[in-house]
């Protein structure tokens, strides 16, 4: 008897749990949530292995979440018959990845690096979280956790609850907006209809974001709160930013070493955020100064009228439609400036 009660509560349990997630799947739905893959460690390891593809077929980019909004990888793919596989990480400083690709001998490909100077030429611990966990889980990935990643694919695929970035219990505390006290710092928060990210590690903001001027406000503020602190923070030693070019160079010169190419880009921000940036990074002291000591080509988006003058929604990334614009401007740069052959321009001619 007491075996057949605890089935029925069990089954019980389950019809309820069932019931709850579905309305849950359903409730997001009808507010227009789409599908959203969750950038983790899992996701960006399964994309670190694709680097090992052939050069005259593949373009690896790394940087922050610039890089990942505003190379629409679909139009690239489409232009240039190249992959691109994307391992830029927000809110983070991309020179571990290229330390890692650098110590890497089996990587001679092709590698464009975006540029967030407040985040490449960055010392801050935090910033650097995020690349070093990714690269350390896929350097110590089991083969449990590989076909875990896959048996979660489908399911990611299907079910938009599934967002634990967004809709998760975590997330949806942090939503309170708890303001921070003595010895707590709570994150600002950025809207749900921020983006979304794909399979392929594309992010891009929805719609009802762009659409929104309030929205787009809210991020703005966002990036304010950072510049602030930014603004606080003590400036870096002509040491530490000396001890950075070097690094890079030694990184750079490792992968030219192997046949490969390095590609430096400063994709667009507007308004008076990149007033700001521009103020607090002067081009000649950082971004001129990387090109002469890496001696790799660079493209800065106000050196070309065709991708100069962009707007940004919340001044820090491009929204979808501009994205695409950026990206064939950015191809046409490449194969007409730097010399960059694809395969689809090959066959065109």
């Amino acid at each position: 008897m007491e075996n057949k009660s605890l089935l029925k509560s069990a089954v019980l349990m389950g019809v309820i749990t069932i019931f709850i997630v579905l309305c849950w799947e359903i409730y997001l739905r009808n507010l227009g949530v789409k599908n959203s893959y969750d950038d983790g460690p899992p996701l960006w390891s399964y994309t670190r292995e694709k680097v090992y593809q052939s050069p005259n077929s593949t373009v690896v980019f790394i940087g922050s979440s610039r890089n990942k909004f505003d190379l629409d990888i679909t139009t690239w793919k489409n232009e240039t018959g190249f992959d691109a596989v994307q391992l830029a990480i927000e809110g983070s400083c991309p020179r571990p990845i290229l330390k890692d690709l650098a110590d890497d001998p089996n990587f001679k490909g092709k590698l464009i690096i975006d540029i967030t100077e407040g985040l490449f030429f960055s010392i801050a611990p935090p910033n650097n979280e995020k690349p070093i966990e990714n690269i350390k889980y896929y350097h110590d990935r089991t083969p449990a956790q590989k076909a875990s990643f896959f048996l979660n694919k489908p399911l990611e695929s299907f079910f938009v609850f599934l967002d634990k970035d967004n809709f998760s219990l975590n997330a949806k505390l942090d939503e309170m907006e708890i303001p921070s006290r003595s010895g707590v710092f709570m994150m600002p928060i950025f809207p749900w209809k921020f983006n979304r990210n794909a399979f392929d590690r594309q992010s891009a903001m929805t719609k009802d974001f762009v659409n929104d001027p309030k929205l787009c406000n809210q991020v703005k503020g966002v990036w304010h709160f950072f510049s602030e602190m930014n603004k606080h923070a003590p400036p870096m030693s002509e040491k530490g930013l000396d001890a950075i070019f070097s690094s890079v160079k030694v990184a750079v010169d490792k992968i030219k070493s192997r046949g490969g190419e390095v590609l430096f880009v400063r994709t667009p921000s507007s308004g008076p955020y990149y007033d700001g940036e521009n103020m607090a990074f002067p081009r000649e002291k950082y971004w001129n100064k990387l090109l002469q000591i890496t001696n790799c080509p660079g493209i800065h988006f106000k050196d070309y009228p065709a991708i100069a003058n962009f707007n940004c929604p919340e001044f820090s990334h491009l929204g979808p439609e501009d994205a695409k614009i950026f990206t064939q401007h950015f191809i046409e740069i490449l194969k007409n400036e730097k010399g960059w052959e694809f395969s689809l321009s090959k066959s065109s001619n």
